[in-house]
């Protein structure tokens, strides 16, 4: 089914491959979105200077916080249609009165499905701020990434977390290693800090987060210092000086 260009939408996501999946999807059913925005902050400037859209396609993490955290300076007047790779946020998102929710990476199909629902909604949107406030107060922004979305050619994937073995800078860029190959992610180690749960994820160094069931072997290097030897990777990594004792707590806790 074509949908006009009558509806206006938004897209607030960060993940730059996502983002121009979902638009590509959202062409080719004849909707065209208004703006890209891709942080917390982004889309409460844009929000204040343009008219609420008819529709929201919104992540819900996004690497400066929680996207409900726009909601905090927005009475929402949108319906949303939830995109995420979180399982464990799907029922929640019906507290809110969303159109729908479409897990990463989004099918057609569900997209068309969550359209025709929108179509089909004559009620007016409403949403309950409290509800909102109250989500957020049971500190959804500690909960931690399940899967990571990444581009191959011209196809997505997601890959779950607990198979990800460390994330690295190398250049400018940073990359996550699974089964042996590395895959450059849109988010800097700072970005991840915030996102990976610090009971398996250790940050070593500036340029490395390492997971705790992949290190193999642990010996000393110069300077105090320790490297790292990983089960599935043949180079190594160096814990800076300034983490070492950090990183024997968390070994031993």
């Amino acid at each position: 089914m074509n949908f006009t260009p009558k509806i206006s939408c938004i897209i607030i996501e960060d993940e730059k491959p996502a983002a121009r999946y979902l638009m590509r999807l959202l062409q080719k059913n004849n909707l065209e979105a208004m703006a890209v925005l891709n942080s917390v902050k982004a889309s409460m400037a844009w929000l204040a200077e343009n008219p609420a859209p008819d529709l929201i396609f919104l992540d819900i993490q996004l690497g400066d916080g929680i996207s409900f955290e726009i909601f905090e300076h927005f009475q929402p007047k949108s319906a949303i249609i939830f995109t995420t790779a979180f399982d464990e946020y799907a029922l929640r998102a019906f507290k809110f009165n969303s159109i729908d929710y479409l897990l990463k990476p989004i099918q057609e199909n569900d997209l068309v499905a969550a359209l025709n629902k929108f179509k089909a909604n004559t009620k007016p949107t409403h949403w309950d701020v409290f509800q909102l406030q109250s989500i957020l107060q049971q500190n959804l922004e500690n909960k931690y990434r399940e899967r990571f979305l990444i581009q191959i050619g011209s196809h997505l994937k997601t890959i779950e977390t607990e198979k990800i073995s460390c994330f690295y800078a190398h250049e400018k860029s940073t990359y996550l290693w699974t089964e042996k190959r590395a895959y450059p992610i849109e988010q800097s180690l700072g970005e991840l800090d915030n996102q990976l749960t610090p009971k398996d994820f250790f940050r070593i160094s500036r340029n490395a987060i390492v997971h705790l069931k992949f290190i193999e072997k642990i010996s000393h290097h110069s300077g105090s210092r320790f490297q790292i030897h990983m089960i599935d990777r043949d180079e190594t990594f160096i814990v800076s000086r300034e983490r070492v004792q950090d990183f024997k707590i968390w070994l031993e806790s």
